[in-house]
């Protein structure tokens, strides 16, 4: 296995699923594998890395996981300070080069990298998290924002990851719906989970214009 794969493994392992923290929302809408959500805001521990889908998401992870495993300087001046690992983990293609109207295609040499987050406890706010001490790591508030989903299982490759984009972003368009930022890919599940047990997500942002409200939703 994977050095950052045993680190995943290594830190879902050591929590009870019910203490995962997940991002708080609203489902707005649901069809299907469909969903229509709206976000709470929350903060994010990111970082960018090179390589495909698979490459990236091992380097991402163990960059993000030192800072949250104690590679950080607490904010209460008390050395470094672990923070619990929540899910999912997520990540989103880095390239101005995959269109945003179905389909997607993304060509050979096309992806230049990843960006993978992972959401910070809600307990912390931007003043509290620990500071980073690698500086390729960054903490990022994300305000509230309503985000297109469609749930799958199984392995999470780039083929079947991509199908999925063109099948989210093909409801979205049906739906009257604006994209407003690049497909992310949520990951939940430890590597050892069994394949039709997974739990994946394409995310998709969405644009705040004209639009019809649902219950909840802000203006």
């Amino acid at each position: 296995m994977p050095r950052a794969a045993l680190l995943l493994a290594i830190a879902l392992a050591a929590m009870p699923a019910a203490a995962t923290e997940e991002p708080r929302f609203e489902t707005l809408r649901q069809a299907g594998d469909f969903e229509l959500r709206l976000y709470a805001p929350m903060i994010v521990a990111e970082t960018f890395v090179p390589g495909d889908l698979s490459q990236a998401s091992g380097d991402g992870f163990r960059v993000i996981a030192g800072y949250i495993f104690g590679n950080n300087v607490s904010a209460r001046g008390a050395g470094a300070e672990k923070v619990a690992m929540t899910a999912p983990v997520t990540m989103e293609a880095a390239s101005e080069k995959i269109a945003m109207t179905a389909p997607v295609t993304v060509e050979a040499g096309a992806t230049e990298g990843y960006r993978m987050h992972f959401v910070m406890p809600s307990a912390y706010t931007l003043e509290t998290l620990p500071r980073p001490r690698d500086d390729r790591v960054r903490l990022r508030a994300i305000p509230a924002q309503r985000v297109a989903v469609i749930r799958f299982s199984g392995f999470a490759g780039e083929d079947k990851v991509r199908e999925r984009t063109n099948e989210l972003l093909d409801w979205v368009r049906t739906e009257g719906l604006d994209p407003a930022g690049p497909p992310r890919l949520a990951r939940y599940d430890p590597p050892w989970t069994l394949p039709f047990l997974r739990r994946n997500e394409v995310m998709v942002p969405l644009d705040r214009g004209p639009r019809q409200e649902g219950p909840g939703e802000p203006a």
